[in-house]
């Protein structure tokens, strides 16, 4: 097989990038193109995202290859899932895509849940109930008479809405869709009943596509400003959950993953989807994988709070990266308060140490002081949620054990974490690769251009070219289980 030049973005919620790979002889040699910020902006009293912006950052990209020796054999694109445009019948956007942390799904499922019970709504869908789901986003639309919601002949999510920019082809990739709340997980395709309940046109949702499909080509406009030709543009794992699972290197089904960053995305892989009680009630959710399967997770809030605590202390004073807000948590007192990370207090941006402070105090704990105290707090809390989830997973869903816990994406290379999960949860965490998202994107490309045959070859690709860390517990835990006895007392 030739060699391919693979060119994947990889869009983030505060940072997107543009990586070129290259893979020949089994093996994936990658390197960063061009990064650049992702700043939603406030506009009008909607936080939105600046997709101008982002598709003007895009051709940068593009330019910059134009000025490389190498021909790009294609480009994938993976974005955060639930968030969407709207196009009109003329194929014009209906106004900026509305981030899933604007305000306007505040007491939407429960406006939801007057017209269809909890429990109907997850065995039609199987996506837990976050308040930011795409569901809710559109009946919120409803709510306020939102009148672009019935100009709409066309919704595209995020991936799909960025390379119809490049190609003017519209589609609609099945992993990205999966976040949605608004398919059949059994069928992928659109619960069409459950949209017409609840008032939500249909017709603007398009054919679901399983990825690996070619969207398109460059526009020749976009070809010709940006000196490159008309490359295809592939729909890989949309949502860049599923193509940071696409890329752990298992050699088998029998594993559990995080997908670490912003958020924390914890779950398994299984054939088919689990919509039950027990399902339900630990609010996990079934969303797409690349391969036609299930990814069975968990949304935990992740190092968005760590992320909000340095902002806030920047803000404040002389900033401390990541690794020095690390090196001062090892120094502070093990154990002095936790947190549950998912609570609905910290979802939003603002002074999020003075919210832990707050949520601390108000739970009767010990009030953490400093930056040192604070992170040990956030990063402790991590590992019990962690320990929850797969505890979860093993009594009430799967009935059976977890081996091991694979960890992908940026936050895998935080070595205390790693650690503490190492700790709290008695088994291997094997660690890498950091940059799986964009891995998955570029080798999804080369399974659409024949040259991996597919899922477990793309694995041993992953396996083949990127190195992996394992960590251990090093103690008895008995201090951990003493703590976890505390987390579920507080939290449950």
């Amino acid at each position: 097989m030739k060699t391919l030049n693979l060119l994947g973005f990889d869009f983030g919620a505060s940072s997107g990038r543009a990586m070129l790979g290259t893979l020949s002889g089994g093996r994936l040699e990658i390197r960063e193109i061009h990064r650049f910020s992702n700043d939603p902006v406030t506009l009008c009293g909607r936080f939105v995202w600046d997709v101008p912006r982002l598709f003007y950052e895009m051709k940068q990209a593009l330019l910059k290859i134009s000025h490389m020796d190498v021909k790009v054999d294609a480009i994938g694109i993976d974005t955060w899932g639930v968030d969407y445009g709207l196009l009109d019948k003329n194929g014009r956007l209906l106004g900026l895509p509305v981030h899933y942390r604007d305000e306007r799904t505040d007491g939407m499922r429960e406006k939801v849940r007057e017209v269809i019970p909890d429990a109907e709504l997850f065995a039609r869908t199987g996506l837990a109930y976050n308040s930011f789901n795409t569901l809710y986003q559109l009946y919120a639309m409803r709510q306020e008479g939102d009148p672009t919601l019935d100009m709409a002949h066309d919704l595209l999510f995020m991936p799909d809405l960025l390379a119809w920019l490049l190609t003017g082809e519209k589609g609609t990739e099945y992993t990205i869709a999966s976040t949605s709340q608004l398919l059949n997980p059994y069928t992928r395709d659109w619960d069409k009943e459950l949209l017409e309940k609840l008032d939500i046109p249909t017709a603007m949702l398009g054919e679901v596509k399983l990825p690996g499909t070619v969207r398109g080509t460059l526009l020749p406009d976009i070809a010709r400003e940006c000196g490159v030709g008309q490359i295809p543009v592939i729909a890989v794992g949309g949502h860049d959950t599923a193509s940071a699972v696409a890329a752990v290197p298992a050699r088998d089904s029998d594993f559990a993953y995080i997908s670490s960053g912003t958020w924390s995305l914890l779950g398994v892989e299984i054939p088919g989807p689990k919509c039950e009680e027990g399902v339900m009630n630990a609010n996990y959710t079934n969303e797409g994988g690349v391969n036609g399967s299930i990814r069975l997770l968990k949304n935990i809030m992740g190092l968005w709070i760590i992320q909000e605590c340095k902002r806030e202390w920047d803000r404040r004073s002389d900033a401390v990266d990541f690794a020095g807000l690390v090196e001062l948590a090892v120094k502070a007192p093990a154990f002095k308060a936790m947190i549950d990370v998912d609570d609905q207090c910290f979802m939003a941006p603002g002074d999020m140490p003075a919210r832990i402070q707050e949520y601390c105090r108000k739970t009767g704990q010990d009030v953490p002081q400093g930056r040192g105290e604070i992170s040990r707090v956030v990063y402790e809390s991590l590992a019990l949620k962690y320990r929850w989830a797969i505890e979860r997973l093993e009594q009430d869903i799967l009935k059976k054990p977890i081996k091991s816990l694979n960890i992908v994406g940026g936050g895998s290379k935080n070595i205390l974490l790693n650690k503490f999960t190492a700790e709290a949860i008695k088994r291997p965490v094997i660690t890498g690769p950091s940059e799986g998202t964009v891995i998955g994107n570029l080798l999804m490309q080369a399974i659409a251009l024949g040259g991996i045959e597919d899922i477990w070859a793309l694995r041993k690709v992953v396996e083949a070219s990127f190195p992996t860390d394992t960590y251990l517990p090093e103690t008895d835990g008995a201090a951990w289980d003493a703590a976890y006895v505390r987390y579920t007392k507080l939290f449950g």
